[in-house]
């Protein structure tokens, strides 16, 4: 009997580790393997605010599960997994619900022999009055497209009414880590872009974009220097940064603040902190933090079971510096490269790898106006600081990568040749 193998989640850790293990086992009968996700199109998340600020065509970058399960001997199943039962070793599925509310596929279980969860991570909302309600977010390729739908009817809204009346508007954005600050940065080139294309009204004297941050500083993650560079860069955009705020309330015409300021915003996206799925206790009995990350040891098993891992934002992994490894995509990947060489290591009854993160550098990319980072020198483990032409390619090399992983040499590069040719004939922003 073959073993199933079952990886929830498409993101960037679950979809190559899918691709890795359905090339091996899956090619050669060694396995079955099965991908379960929500959506049926997997969209870099990276990419995510690039998408909904309107300066990117999913169509060009996203990824049909399907099709890639086809060509890369895995087997795709559609659905949410709303619970484990460790003793059966199965897994729930939520029933798929169509557009207009009919159940497409009912609530159902499927079996595993090893279990990989790779659910990622969503903003987390602090249980904070109104942000569920009047907020947006852009934590996958739904809620992406719901923003930039309101992004568009705003912008249009603007250019229509700026001969009627002198209102300034403003879209305001919580959160001062990379999705944050990537997102304010485009929807600046996204204005200066629909300006030429006729939104007239649309200009830097018509809308302000403010970036809030509870913190002392944007980028908290990111080295100060990185910080403090991103911070000027923004403010010689336009966007305005207000840092040591924390906000606590929103209503649907704006946000309160601690100290007892009113910011009034006609659009509010929340990007700050992450939270992972959480389960109904009687379905799911593995230990977790207080985001509701899965507890992993160093082997990335999950801590009360052996036969699943953990990988990605839902995973809790302390390293042995005493830091716990942090969501970022390099360390998605890394997962899914060490996950991979243990799967193939736990079938052959062989002693498993610890995982060891290394930190390559991080990479902010401010649209088109700038991109700043750093590299991590692995022999000396110093930083270095990049910036302009140099951050830009290294900031491209890490998604290319990222396709390699998935799709091969040739093929990436023929990707990248029609993404170039559909970008001749297609308008540069999304205008519908």
């Amino acid at each position: 009997m073959l073993q199933k193998i079952v990886i929830v989640g498409g993101g960037a850790g679950g979809l190559e580790l899918a691709t890795k293990l359905g090339n091996n086992l899956g090619k050669k009968k060694l396995a079955k393997i099965f991908l379960v996700d929500r959506s049926y199109i997997h969209l870099w998340k990276p990419l995510l605010h690039k998408f909904a600020a309107g300066s990117l065509y999913k169509e060009n970058h996203a990824i049909s599960y399907i099709a890639h399960a086809k060509n890369h001997y895995f087997q795709f199943y559609i659905g949410e997994m709303i619970g484990i039962n460790r003793i059966k070793k199965t897994i729930m599925l939520n029933e798929v619900i169509s557009k207009i509310g009919h159940v497409v596929i009912p609530k159902r279980e499927l079996n595993y022999d090893i279990l990989v969860i790779a659910i990622g991570s969503e903003s987390n909302h602090f249980t904070i009055s109104g942000v569920k309600k009047y907020c947006s977010f852009i934590d996958n390729i739904l809620q992406a497209k719901q923003l930039y739908n309101r992004i568009f009817n705003l912008f249009l809204k603007i250019s229509t009414n700026f001969n009627i009346n002198k209102e300034k508007y403003n879209i305001t954005i919580v959160g001062g880590g990379a999705t944050g600050v990537e997102l304010s940065a485009e929807l600046y080139n996204t204005i200066e872009g629909l300006h030429q294309y006729g939104f007239q009204g649309l200009k830097k004297d018509t809308l302000d974009i403010t970036l809030i941050e509870m913190g002392p500083r944007i980028l908290p993650a990111l080295p100060e220097k990185i910080s403090n560079k991103v911070y000027v860069s923004l403010k010689k955009i336009g966007i305005k940064v207000i840092n040591n705020t924390t906000i606590v309330k929103c209503n649907e015409s704006g946000l309160f603040t601690k100290n007892g300021e009113y910011i009034k915003s006609e659009l509010i996206v929340w990007s700050a902190g992450i939270k992972t799925q959480k389960f109904k206790t009687e379905c799911f009995d593995l230990e977790t933090n207080h985001i509701h990350q899965l507890l992993v040891k160093d082997t990335l098993q999950t801590t009360l079971d052996e036969k699943i891992f953990a990988i990605g934002d839902c995973a809790s992994c302390l390293l042995k510096n005493g830091i716990y490894v942090p969501p970022r995509a390099q360390a998605a990947h890394q997962m899914a490269t060490c996950t991979y060489l243990n799967i193939l290591s736990l079938i052959k009854d062989r002693s498993l790898k610890s995982y060891i993160y290394k930190d390559h550098g991080s990479l902010i990319s401010l649209s088109k106006f700038k991109t700043i980072g750093n590299l991590i020198e692995n022999i000396t483990n110093n930083s270095i600081l990049i910036e302009g032409v140099v951050a830009r390619l290294a900031y491209l090399l890490v998604y290319r990568m990222h396709q390699i992983s998935l799709h091969g040499t040739i093929k990436t590069g023929v990707i990248m040749l029609s993404t170039n040719i559909n970008r001749i004939v297609q308008p540069k922003f999304k205008l519908y």
